[in-house]
């Protein structure tokens, strides 16, 4: 594939998108949790329009899908490239002003909204492969949104060369931007019907290059305590208060199975949120481990802690709650090799060495290789996420739409 005379447009429809505020609400009931995520999704039904896709549409729930018509005569699987719009409640999304630092100098980048930030190259190591290359960064005030708005300005980058490249081979190419994913909904209103794709990709990974076929098995565990309250004058013997019983439950979590602790292959139980006063305390925790039985195990763990303090209260009770959220994708990945071995190939054709990797958390791929569409993730060149130091490589983001391009004309030769 000849990129030599293409003028990207990945920079410049990422620079737009992040100036979009699109972060998604865990507590909202409804989907998308944000009306504003839809701004994004409006611009980018437009922007597909004008390139020339003319089913793009924008749902209910927040979705958008659109395709782009099988070009050769070759019966190839119709393939789904996918991206969220949301960005993570983390930090603030709201007045992003994004700068791009030309030709980066390898030097540590001080972030000119707040001179306490300071993004540095003993923190982040992976800057020293970066000297040359246009890095993006905010003014230190807000998070970038490059996860996932890199994702949805590479498939749209791909997009429009795809549809301005015709002697390109392809089969029928299927977008899907999603609301939702930074706060586990992403898939949860996706019409696979609709969608039609039997095989597909995300674009929300990390560092150029890699390919991430595995993730966690994740749930959510919510507990919710009922003390004993009293007035607090005449208390002794009698109150049993639920906010000291959530903080005694969370004071025996095993040190050792925290997200502080842990790396790699190794699981954790992660509190998140504790509301609640004197009479009620509502806890809830994340669940994470890369096999569904040593998930299971650390609920199991969670429960007989919880047990266990609560036997010193006789007055007070417990509901202990699972929701399932993911399950590692690799289970359904393994079956279909052919969808990651294709990736690995279009990521040397760009000129990258592949790195196959396990995401120590989860992306729409998770869900949606469970609900019939078998789909790793692709590298997006995201770093620092979710927090005012995230930064970009606009050369990165440039090979993720080779990759893109490289892949879709894979299916069609392998085919």
């Amino acid at each position: 594939m000849n990129f030599d005379d293409y003028s990207f447009t990945v920079s410049e429809r990422f620079l737009r998108y992040v100036q979009i505020d699109t972060q998604s609400d865990g507590d909202s009931p409804t989907c998308p949790s944000t009306e504003k995520q839809k701004d994004l999704s409006r611009m980018l039904v437009e922007e597909l329009k004008q390139m020339g896709i003319k089913d793009a549409e924008l749902d209910e729930h927040g979705y958008v899908y659109a395709s782009i018509e099988s070009n050769t005569q070759k019966k190839v699987p119709v393939i789904c490239f996918c991206a969220h719009v949301d960005t993570a409640p983390d930090c603030s999304g709201t007045n992003v002003k994004p700068i791009v630092h030309k030709k980066y100098d390898g030097k540590d980048i001080p972030l000119p909204g707040d001179r306490s930030q300071i993004i540095k190259v003993a923190e982040h190591p992976e800057l020293k492969d970066m000297v040359g290359h246009d890095i993006i960064t905010t003014d230190g005030t807000t998070l970038l949104g490059s996860d996932d708005k890199a994702g949805v300005a590479e498939i749209m980058d791909a997009a429009h060369y795809l549809m301005s490249h015709p002697e390109v081979k392809h089969g029928k190419i299927r977008l899907l931007f999603t609301p939702d994913e930074e706060i586990g909904r992403g898939a949860n209103k996706a019409d696979m019907k609709k969608l039609g794709a039997s095989y597909g990709y995300t674009l929300d990974g990390g560092a150029a290059g890699s390919l991430e076929n595995e993730t966690f098995s994740a749930d959510g565990v919510s507990i919710k305590i009922k003390g004993f309250s009293t007035h607090p004058g005449y208390a002794k013997n009698k109150m049993e208060h639920a906010m000291k019983i959530a903080a005694e439950i969370i004071q025996q979590l095993p040190k050792e199975r925290s997200p502080e602790t842990t790396e790699k292959k190794q699981p954790f139980i992660h509190p998140t949120e504790i509301k609640g006063g004197l009479e009620e305390v509502e806890l809830k925790f994340l669940i994470r481990a890369f096999d569904t039985p040593t998930l299971m195990a650390l609920e199991e763990e969670l429960r007989m802690i919880t047990v266990k303090v609560l036997t010193n209260y006789k007055k007070s009770t417990y509901n202990f709650a699972v929701t399932e959220q993911y399950r590692n994708m690799r289970e359904v990945l393994d079956t279909v090799p052919q969808v990651t071995n294709h990736a690995v190939e279009a990521i040397k054709r760009t000129g990258l060495t592949p790195k196959l990797d396990s995401i120590r958390g989860g992306t729409d791929g998770s869900r949606f290789s469970f609900m019939g569409l078998p789909c790793p993730n692709l590298f997006a060149g995201e770093h620092g996420i979710h927090s005012v130091q995230e930064w970009i490589s606009v050369q990165d983001m440039q090979k993720a739409v080779e990759t893109v391009v490289n892949l879709a004309a894979i299916w069609e030769e392998k085919s």
